[in-house]
C-alpha cells in the first residue's frame, strides 16, 4: 500500500528482456534505500514492483508481461524519468490517499496550460474508468496522488503547484504523453458493494 506522495524521482538505468518478461534496473536518485530489503515493494510511476536486487544507486525488478501490457511500461525506454515511493509503514504520515500500486488504465495528456503559478494538465481517460473520477476526488497519475479539478466529456483536469512539479516527473510531460492511472480505492469498493446482490 502507498500514499501517492512521491519520495524521489530517478530514471530507468536499463531494460533487459527475460524470456517474455523484462528486468528493469532503476536509478532511484535521492531515495533512501537503507531500510529496503529484498522482496520489498516500491511504486515506480504508480506500478508496484518487487525489489529483487539492491544496487549502489538503485534496485532491479522483474516485470511480468501482464504488467507491461496493461501499463505505460510497454513504452518506457532507457533514461526515461520515474517517480518512486516506498511502501507505506503503519507510522507513515498519510499525506495523499490510499494507493494500491495496481494500474487501472492508461491516460493521455491532451493539454498543458499555465494557470497563475501552477500548471493545468488535462488528461484523457478511457470510458471504463471515467465513472470513478469525481471533481475534488483523488486520482493517482504515475504514482502521484492528485486532486481532480474538473471533468469534461472524456477527460479530467488537474492543477499542479510548483512544489509538485519540482518533486515529480510531471514537468517532463508533453501533449501526447501517456500516464498510468489508478482510481480511488473507495470508489472501486463502493461499486462492488452496491452491485454485490446483482453478482449472485
Amino acid at each position: 500500500m502507498f500514499t501517492g506522495i512521491i519520495e524521489a524521482t530517478g530514471f530507468i538505468e536499463s531494460i533487459e528482456a527475460k524470456g517474455g518478461d523484462a528486468r528493469y534496473v532503476f536509478n532511484t536518485g535521492k531515495l533512501d534505500l537503507t531500510d529496503v530489503e529484498l522482496g520489498d515493494s516500491i511504486a515506480c510511476n504508480g506500478v508496484c514492483l518487487t525489489v529483487i536486487e539492491k544496487l549502489s544507486q538503485g534496485f532491479a525488478a522483474d516485470v511480468s508481461v501482464e504488467t507491461i501490457d496493461v501499463t505505460c511500461m510497454k513504452n518506457y525506454q532507457q533514461k526515461d524519468p520515474v517517480n518512486f515511493e516506498k511502501a507505506m509503514l503503519p507510522t507513515t504520515r498519510f499525506g495523499g490517499h490510499m494507493v494500491s500500486g495496481h494500474v487501472d488504465a492508461i491516460g493521455e495528456v491532451v493539454s498543458i496550460e499555465e494557470a497563475a503559478r501552477s500548471i493545468q494538465y488535462k488528461i484523457k481517460a478511457p470510458k471504463e474508468v471515467l465513472k470513478y473520477i469525481a471533481i475534488k476526488g483523488s486520482i493517482t497519475v504515475d504514482g502521484t496522488s492528485l486532486t481532480v479539478n474538473d471533468l469534461e466529456k472524456d477527460q479530467f483536469s488537474l492543477n499542479l503547484v510548483p512544489h509538485t512539479l519540482q518533486e515529480t516527473i510531471a514537468d517532463s510531460y508533453q501533449v501526447g504523453t501517456q500516464v498510468n492511472l489508478e482510481i480511488d480505492l473507495i470508489a472501486r469498493y463502493l461499486e462492488r458493494l452496491m452491485n454485490a446482490d446483482k453478482a449472485e
